[in-house]
């Protein structure tokens, strides 16, 4: 390679063609620089007024010769953004700085993220000469979290060490500190958060958030990085210096994934997975992967495909490569057919539509069963709650069934029913559904619709709350609003769980506070008063209505059975003898009456 890379534009012949014969120089094997060649370098530096470098191997010779501006210089890609692990690149960057300042943050950026041998930055006189020589190196990372060693500065005729011998050793004690990973590893992430307005108080409680979500994922955790912006960055999220910081980390960390808090635009997806050379995920992606991992029915796998597929849509842009050609008018426009762009585009529509094709028909027949339940006067108690609250270890709890219980966000995501016995001789069917988050995303609450709808026919919603949540407070408005979203208007009982979480005597309070019961799912209390309460909604006239966050009250008529539950007599509520005998009591699930 022959061709100068970078800003040659406004330059004349004669100084491309002094630009050009760069490429004749050869180092020796044993030195970084020579002061023939940093003379060179400042007296074309000097006459044009931009920097001036070139990448030179380790046998000496000139690779790649560039050119910047006044004030920055940028690097040719070649490829692969970072070398092998514990090796370096194998290539030094030696550039001139018009303004004798010395190795720059850029200069410091690009040695870690591209794992050159050395950067060495020339300073430039007034007359065009070499002044002093700049040169850093990497390091294994220390507690300062540089990562860089900066040699003492020389004029470049004084720089006389090994370099051979220097940079071997340089490669083998970086290799020694190269962590091993097993290939059953999970990946290595770091967190990304904007405050956008937010208090310090959210900012923490987001990032927690998201750090469980991330470990219900199977993700590790390796760093935070924050920043406090009234808004998020159009472009990149970050402001200009912290993405440079998230970068260097990433690169010291040996991180594989980048999860961002805000949801991304398209533009600044690409634009940060560009600049980090990284797979980059939003707050969304990472939901919907969590619900590709824990979707089991064929129900929750084409909800779970259907929304993905919606999310990534407009974001198949991100893919296209610049030599695929398009098709449009005009001179030059017209593609040989379509692209793949295009091809990709249609193929997912058409996915699409096959998948709300298939997800209606499975309505229907939900919608069959609600209906055939309804007629046979079954009281439906369902269970619905802020992820992680502990909704399928209270429906294990109540029914002495074998649920999955896991200690994750969304570890529940399809519906699971169970029947109830109370203890009057009653009977209800009591169902765990899949747990609501704070800005859940738009594509993910379409496609579970037809799944929720399944609470419009609930005579009642154990709402269950996480007592020793710090935000309890919001998971509850959120539950709230999700239901109000999707227009589910049924009664509503609040169950503080995890009370063994708090200090002695103070999960009753809160109950009270909030005109519920308080119960522990894990160690089984408080379960009979929470079933007391749940009869005397079911069963009683007097049903106390939820009120949205907005202030209106939700249950504006009864649901159907209910209403017809409450205008029976006692005696006609309760399921027959034949039903209720005591010699089949014992084998239905949950008798409580025991």
């Amino acid at each position: 390679m022959t061709q100068v890379f970078g800003n040659t534009h406004g330059l004349k012949a004669s100084q491309v063609r002094q630009l050009g014969r760069l490429f004749r120089r050869r180092l020796p094997a044993d030195r970084l620089l020579t002061h023939e060649l940093a003379r060179q370098l400042t007296e074309i530096s000097r006459e044009i007024r931009r920097q001036v470098g070139v990448l030179v191997d380790r046998r000496g010779d000139v690779q790649h010769v560039m050119v910047g501006d006044s004030h920055s210089i940028e690097l040719p890609d070649w490829g692969r953004l970072r070398a092998g692990r514990g090796r370096l690149r194998g290539l030094r960057c030696i550039h001139t700085h018009l303004g004798g300042e010395g190795l720059t943050r850029d200069d410091k950026t690009d040695l870690l993220l591209l794992r050159l041998d050395a950067m060495v930055t020339i300073g430039v006189d007034d007359d065009g000469l070499p002044t002093l020589a700049h040169t850093a190196a990497l390091r294994p990372a220390n507690s300062d979290g540089e990562g860089v060693d900066l040699l003492d500065p020389l004029p470049p005729a004084q720089i006389d060490f090994d370099f051979q011998t220097w940079v071997r050793d340089l490669e083998a004690e970086l290799s020694r500190t190269v962590r091993t990973r097993d290939v059953g590893d999970g990946e290595r992430a770091i967190l990304v958060s904007v405050t956008a307005g937010r208090t310090a108080d959210d900012l923490e409680s987001h990032v927690a958030e998201l750090r469980d979500l991330a470990r219900s994922a199977g993700v590790e955790i390796v760093d935070v990085v924050t920043q406090t912006r009234p808004r998020v960055d159009p472009k990149t999220v970050l402001g200009s210096g912290k993405l440079q910081d998230l970068m260097i980390r990433a690169f010291q960390s040996d991180i594989d994934l980048v999860i961002v808090d805000q949801n991304l635009t398209p533009t600044q997806a690409r634009n940060l997975g560009a600049r980090m050379e990284l797979r980059v995920i939003d707050r969304t992606q990472l939901i919907l992967d969590i619900f590709a991992q824990h979707a089991t029915t064929r129900d929750g796998k084409l909800q779970v495909e259907l929304a993905q597929l919606k999310y990534r849509l407009p974001r198949l842009a991100q893919r296209a490569d610049v030599s695929l050609s398009r098709l449009a008018g005009g001179i030059g426009g017209r593609g040989p057919g379509e692209t793949k762009l295009e091809a990709d585009r249609r193929r997912t529509r058409d996915r699409v539509t096959r998948l709300e094709r298939e997800l209606t028909k499975l309505g229907r027949q939900r919608e069959n069963r609600r209906q055939r339940r309804g007629r046979r006067d079954v009281p439906v108690l369902s269970i619905v709650g802020y992820t992680n609250a502990g909704k399928s270890t209270l429906l294990r709890a109540l029914t002495k069934t074998d649920v999955h219980v896991a200690d994750k966000m969304f570890a529940t995501l399809d519906p699971v029913s169970r029947r109830l016995r109370f203890p009057r001789e009653r009977e209800v069917i009591i169902t765990d559904t899949v747990g609501f988050i704070r800005d859940l995303p738009p594509d993910l609450v379409t496609a579970f619709r037809a799944t929720l709808e399944e609470l419009a026919d609930a005579s009642l919603l154990l709402h269950v709350v996480d007592a020793s949540a710090p935000d309890c407070e919001r998971h509850i408005e959120t539950v709230r609003g999700v239901l109000d979203q999707i227009g589910i208007a049924a009664p509503e009982l609040l169950v503080f769980n995890q009370i063994d979480k708090l200090g002695n005597g103070e999960g009753e309070p809160l109950a009270r506070r909030y005109g519920g019961v308080a119960v522990s799912a894990l160690e089984r209390t408080g379960l009979p008063a929470l079933l007391e309460r749940a009869e005397q909604m079911l069963w009683q006239p007097a049903v106390k209505p939820r009120v949205a966050p907005s202030g209106r009250r939700t249950n504006s008529g009864a649901r159907p059975v209910l209403a017809r539950l409450v205008g029976q007599p006692p005696q006609m509520r309760a399921r027959p003898d034949k039903q209720a005998a005591p010699g089949n009591r014992r084998a239905r699930h949950g008798d409580l009456a025991q």
